[in-house]
């Protein structure tokens, strides 16, 4: 069992992934942080980011989906923004990511922009929490570990 223990391992073996296997790991760290999220709408996404028989036009559907509710949940700077409100549209990031084609992917590919937006997602909840655990990586790491071990 080879298991991802820090950043560094994790980026490469990020970077050595095809596209759909980005897209899959993608779409588990968005499934991790959606409770992150009040919008249903990224649920849909997600299923059918995960969906190997998924249809361009079913893809196409989520990716407009996904960007719908990064605008939609993109909160107000300054002082009547809130860190939990925040987190869901890192969640709804990290979802766009997932969805967007390769031709279109961002630096590092779905799986590292999922993983970053999804840590973003965390510690918007960690800002305004009680909590003082800081927030961690190694849920990102168990989960690329676990698909490439699977």
């Amino acid at each position: 069992m080879n298991q991802i223990t820090n950043d560094s391992k994790f980026k490469q073996v990020i970077q050595k992934l095809d596209f759909t296997q980005q897209r899959e790991v993608a779409a588990l760290f968005v499934e991790h942080v959606l409770p992150l999220s009040n919008d249903e709408r990224l649920n849909r996404v997600v299923k059918v980011v995960r969906d190997s028989n998924a249809s361009a036009d079913e893809l196409a559907s989520a990716l407009r989906s996904a960007k719908a509710v990064t605008l939609d949940s993109h909160t107000r700077c300054g002082s009547e923004g809130k860190w939990t409100d925040q987190a869901g549209y890192f969640v709804a990031r990290a979802a766009t990511a997932a969805a967007t084609p390769e031709a279109q992917s961002k630096s590092g590919g779905p799986a590292w922009q999922a993983a970053m937006s999804s840590r973003m997602a965390q510690t918007s909840v960690f800002i305004d929490s009680e909590d003082e655990t800081p927030v961690g990586t190694e849920w990102q790491y168990d989960i690329l570990s676990n698909y490439l071990n699977s």
